[in-house]
């Protein structure tokens, strides 16, 4: 009985100490004293450590702080206790702890003190993808899963198959993500324009805005590591090769179907060949894009506009709806600029936070800038249209916002002059285009 007694006794006692420890390094961790925070945080972990989650959240930053300023051995030290710390996050909290969150964390901490191999970046981050997919949302590890990959590849350990499959898996991810926040901005920019955003709005479409850029560098990231590694030269090969073992995967064949047409490798035979094939094997709106555009090609206008009106009819989904209409513009873009437009105003109309439409639109201005006016003044103020609409792709989506100011500033460059303006008696005064445009465009006053 006294043993026991004694027992109760003790761990109330480690209890309260633990309570009075936690408090004490929370109040030195909220003004940022990690070195004060350390002693009493390392006791309550090793003591309570399901005390409360602060162990873990307030017990990364205290060790981050230690790892920044430590060297060598202690170093390595405080390293291998912020990864064991991850690993008892899942064990002390596991409901509120992600499997693909605690491998990131980990993996980023080794991969930012130069501790992991390409291989095991690749088999750790591959791990929570897959089995964790949906809380897979840091960017940067988004990035680090496929740029160990084309090293593995160019190191001759991975086959270029297996880059265009996670690099299709990792891009579908980068755009669902940035969807959610798209979502988010496109309800929150009309009260922003309207300055009618509570501060609680306000700071969330500042993260929204944020993260959107992120997830914008990133895929650049990406897209640049890809490189050459995807154009016609290697992706026809490459597709030939496979195409008799892979026919039956309809997943495999719309990939290879959409990277030949965003690729623009539609000259080739392969690419008839395997839109047939996709046809059907699901005859869904994307491939009535694809049948539209070989229909175009070969003459057939008139079959080409049905296979095109066909896709937008059977996509319900509006951010689909969007992007195949975006696709139809594209295809346009060379032939006529204002059927191109048409369809990138449907893709903005079923998606607002559709940039790319916008940026294409941008670019249709630009490139009629002889067509739309009589004099050289007139001529060059389209590139202000253009502009404006270039700076709108990066309103609605921030991921496009590098992009999208690139483009505003060079068509602004090619806008006219304030000399000119002012030589032209022009400042306030608005120029209307009577070209495919249309519309107007007030000139900036001096």
């Amino acid at each position: 009985m006294l043993l026991g007694s004694m027992a109760i006794s003790n761990a109330q006692a480690q209890n309260t100490e633990c309570v009075t420890n936690l408090s004490i390094y929370t109040e030195h961790v909220k003004v940022k004293n990690y070195d004060a925070a350390y002693t009493p945080w390392k006791m309550v972990y090793e003591t309570c450590p399901g005390l409360n989650r602060a162990n873990f959240i307030y017990g990364e930053r205290i060790l981050k702080d230690k790892i920044k300023k430590s060297s060598g051995a202690e170093k390595d030290g405080f390293i291998n206790d912020i990864l064991a710390l991850y690993d008892a996050s899942m064990v002390h909290f596991p409901k509120k702890t992600k499997l693909a969150e605690v491998i990131i964390d980990k993996v980023l901490i080794r991969y930012d003190n130069k501790m992991i191999s390409d291989d095991e970046i690749y088999s750790e981050l591959g791990k929570a993808f897959t089995e964790d997919k949906d809380n897979f949302k840091n960017p940067k590890a988004l990035y680090l899963y496929f740029s160990s990959l084309v090293d593995l590849h160019k190191a001759g350990k991975k086959d270029l198959q297996e880059v265009f499959d996670v690099y299709d898996e990792v891009t579908e991810k980068i755009e669902v993500e940035n969807g959610k926040l798209t979502d988010t901005i496109t309800k929150l920019l009309p009260k922003e324009e309207e300055n009618t955003l509570t501060s609680k709005e306000k700071k969330r479409l500042k993260a929204a805005t944020t993260n959107s850029k992120s997830f914008g560098k990133i895929a650049g990231s990406i897209d640049s590591k890809l490189g050459d590694l995807a154009d016609c030269g290697n992706l026809i090969p490459l597709y030939q090769k496979n195409f008799d073992e892979k026919k039956g995967d309809v997943t495999w064949v719309k990939r290879a179907v959409s990277r030949m047409f965003s690729k623009e490798c539609t000259d080739d035979p392969l690419f008839s060949k395997m839109v047939e094939v996709q046809a059907g094997l699901d005859p869904s709106a994307d491939v009535y894009v694809y049948l539209g555009q070989l229909k175009l090609k070969a003459g057939d206008t008139k079959g080409a506009i049905a296979d095109f009106n066909k896709a937008l009819e059977l996509e319900a989904d509006a951010k689909r709806r969007s992007n195949i209409a975006y696709k139809v513009a594209t295809i346009y873009r060379k032939g006529s600029k204002s059927t191109a437009r048409k369809y990138a105003q449907d893709a903005i109309n079923s998606n607002p936070a559709n940039g790319r439409a916008y940026l294409l639109i941008a670019s249709l201005y630009a490139g009629s800038a002889n067509q739309c006016g009589n004099t050289t003044f007139d001529k060059r103020a389209i590139y202000w249209k253009a502009a404006d609409m270039a700076r709108k792709a990066g309103r609605v989506d921030p991921s496009l916002s590098s992009r999208a100011s690139k483009a505003a500033a060079s068509y602004s460059a090619k806008a006219p002059t304030k000399e000119m303006i002012f030589t032209a008696g022009m400042a306030g005064k608005t120029v209307t285009f009577s070209c495919w445009v249309g519309g107007s465009v007030k000139v900036p006053n001096l």
